[in-house]
């Protein structure tokens, strides 16, 4: 009673936000979405601000609706109260769930037919889609890499960057200097989603899957257990410290020099450069083979009237646009989507001025998506806490990942 109570309090606070039926030829649209830090969400402002001139019988209206789990309820209780916005902002991993409600427009028909379809870097199509059906465009995209202290490689006699795990670990270990405070490397502590999206790099790094389909998952394997194990390495060299719970994408320790290395992505770019710190990037090293995170967000269209839909891909085609996809790149860190825009003489022109971007969009051919399917909340779920116990030394790597088998297996059912 007292969650049902919650997402009807959310429905009705919600429906106040949709736009009233159109009695001026105008399609009003709602975005709703949880664009961070507020920096980028005025670039958002003035982009949508920027369609609805150039557009003046559509009006979008834009709406921060909090961070991504305070989001969920609140999407949940609008497509159950028939008060979905026209438009969502989330991370694909949503996908599955919102298609098992039945609240996503497909939208195959209009991508064949868009001038702009064929400019999407091919490397997203996998978070577009589920089942064969696509049911989101990207917006911005991103990946996990490492950020450095070039000054701390220097001091330590460190001129070349580790390319693999052992020489990742080597150099952790010649950049711990106990009795200054410095240690090597930051490992997020903690059993949220931020922890499993800096680990899942090394997962696929070591071989590893998570293998979901004919509704089972699939995560134990010696690739996710080496994963594991370099991580807890880490820790027990006395190389790796860890952040305060849940709190892994603080920079605090990184700015201050206490850690020489950090695991994190294009999105902090902006507050590197407001703090004046010096420092490179370089892409997460090699297990057998290279691999990171595909992060950023998709643009989902909901089932609304005719005119509606028609008016919300009009905007998608917008947001897919080399000029959108351009400017919202360049002010926000994201990398662009649009293939043609990572081309623009503007975006080469930023790219000369901000190097360490380039480490980014070099890993895009080997950054893998998280899975789409409904209830990957439970396989992060499972993740986060194999991750955290073995970072706590409270499991071995295999005891973890094994219980988080067994955890999905309750969760999914076991394969045959």
């Amino acid at each position: 009673m007292r969650l049902f109570a919650l997402l009807l309090t959310s429905l009705l606070l919600l429906t106040g936000c949709q736009p009233a039926a159109a009695t001026d030829g105008i399609t009003h649209l709602t975005l709703w979405h949880g664009v961070n830090p507020p920096s980028n969400r005025a670039v958002l402002q003035r982009l949508v601000d920027r369609f609805n001139e150039a557009h003046p019988q559509i009006q979008v209206e834009a709406l921060y609706v909090g961070q991504g789990d305070q989001q969920i309820p609140k999407i949940l209780a609008a497509v159950v109260g028939d008060a979905a916005p026209d438009m969502l902002w989330y991370a694909p991993m949503i996908t599955g769930q919102l298609v098992e409600l039945g609240a996503l427009r497909s939208l195959d028909d209009w991508l064949s037919t868009c001038s702009v379809a064929a400019e999407i870097d091919p490397a997203l199509r996998e978070s577009m889609q589920w089942e064969g059906r696509t049911w989101s465009i990207p917006f911005g995209t991103n990946n996990v890499g490492v950020f450095y202290r070039p000054s701390l490689f220097a001091a330590a006699g460190i001129r070349e960057l580790p390319q693999t795990w052992d020489a990742f670990r080597q150099v952790a270990k010649a950049l711990t200097i106990p009795e200054k405070n410095q240690h090597g490397l930051l490992l997020p502590l903690g059993k949220g989603e931020w922890t499993v999206f800096m680990w899942l790099p090394f997962l696929w790094g070591g071989g590893g899957e998570i293998v979901a389909e004919q509704g089972a998952v699939r995560v134990a394997s010696p690739g996710a257990i080496a994963a594991l194990q370099l991580w807890q390495d880490l820790v027990n060299d006395g190389s790796a410290i860890l952040s305060q719970p849940e709190r892994g994408y603080e920079l605090d320790t990184f700015l201050a020099g206490r850690v020489a290395m950090q695991l994190t992505g294009p999105w902090t770019l902006g507050q590197l450069r407001q703090a004046g710190a010096e420092f490179g990037v370089m892409p997460i090293p090699a297990g057998l083979r290279p691999a990171t995170s595909t992060g950023g967000e998709n643009l989902f269209f909901f089932h609304s009237t005719p005119a509606r839909e028609q008016a919300a891909q009009v905007f998608g085609e917008y947001v897919l646009s080399e000029a959108f996809q351009t400017e919202w790149a360049i002010a926000t860190g994201y990398l662009p989507v649009n293939l043609r825009s990572r081309q623009s003489q503007d975006y080469q022109t930023f790219l000369t001025q901000q190097p360490a971007v380039q480490v980014f969009l070099d890993q895009t051919q080997y950054e893998r998506s998280r899975p789409i399917v409904p209830g990957y909340n439970r396989i992060s779920d499972a993740l986060g806490r194999a991750v955290e116990s073995v970072l706590l030394n409270q499991n071995t790597p295999t005891a973890a990942i094994d219980a988080a088998q067994r955890r999905l297996d309750r969760v999914f059912g076991q394969a045959e």
